[in-house]
């Protein structure tokens, strides 16, 4: 969806799903730093009908960004899935697939309480909805938590990693912001970063899904072991076609 200050914006809904049905269109919303949109890229959230914002991003990120607007605007959370970001001598492995993949099953294992927590708010208030969950770029946090959600949906795998790799097509606006808005003082750093930023090979979700299956069994037993248990559920019954 176009916006002015966010380029990975887009709704997850119309994938099929568990017993034939499909997912709900303009119900949930997956983006890139949302602490970057414009008067007008709000407004567009509010035609939306956007009533909750889930901001994965560290406690240093939110920091730094201009949150304030989207906590007066919507319901707003915390909550993240990293401590702190990847150091930059870790940049260059950030192109290898099996790398990548294992990297967001250490984002499950360490943030187990975010996760369940994004959960519970999905299942226990219909209220909430629609729903935009981001992180910088939407790509690696906000990607595992749709995996997540896809996954416990009865989403396919082909269909699960075709929607990773869908941010490919926004990474290159956003390098071109990040050049512009950092300037030379900044090139080094960004174009040290910019492989790892435009990287989103669809083998790295297809292998994070093999080995979270290997290390978890299904989704519907993750969430068992998060304390959700009643998650898929109540998910299929609050994103799912009827």
């Amino acid at each position: 969806m176009a916006l002015e200050g966010a380029w990975n914006f887009r709704d997850l809904g119309g994938y099929a799903a568990a017993g034939g049905r499909r997912v709900l269109w303009r119900r949930l919303f997956r983006a890139d730093g949302l602490d970057r949109l414009t008067p007008t890229d709000r407004e567009t959230l509010t035609h939306l009908g956007v009533r909750t914002v889930v901001d994965l991003r560290t406690t240093d990120e939110v920091a730094r960004g201009a949150v304030d607007g989207l906590r007066g605007a919507f319901r707003w959370h915390h909550l993240p899935m990293l401590d702190v970001l990847p150091p930059r001598e870790d940049f260059e492995d950030w192109v290898v697939s099996r790398y990548v993949a294992e990297e967001y099953l250490s984002m499950l294992d360490e943030a187990p309480a975010s996760v369940a927590a994004f959960l519970r708010l999905l299942t226990d208030d219909h209220d909430i909805y629609p729903v935009v969950f981001h992180c910088f770029a939407g790509k690696d946090r906000t990607g595992v938590l749709s995996a997540v959600v896809l996954g416990l949906l009865g989403v396919s795998d082909e269909d699960i990693a075709g929607d990773y790799a869908l941010s490919r097509l926004a990474m290159t606006s956003l390098l071109e912001w990040l050049r512009a808005a950092y300037g030379e003082e900044g090139r080094e750093e960004i174009e040290a970063r910019a492989p790892a930023i435009a990287s989103a090979e669809p083998a790295t979700m297809t292998i994070f899904l093999e080995r979270f299956r290997a290390l978890h069994g299904s989704f519907d037993d993750f969430a068992g072991e998060i304390g959700v248990p009643e998650a898929p559920s109540r998910l299929r019954e609050l994103l799912l076609e009827p």
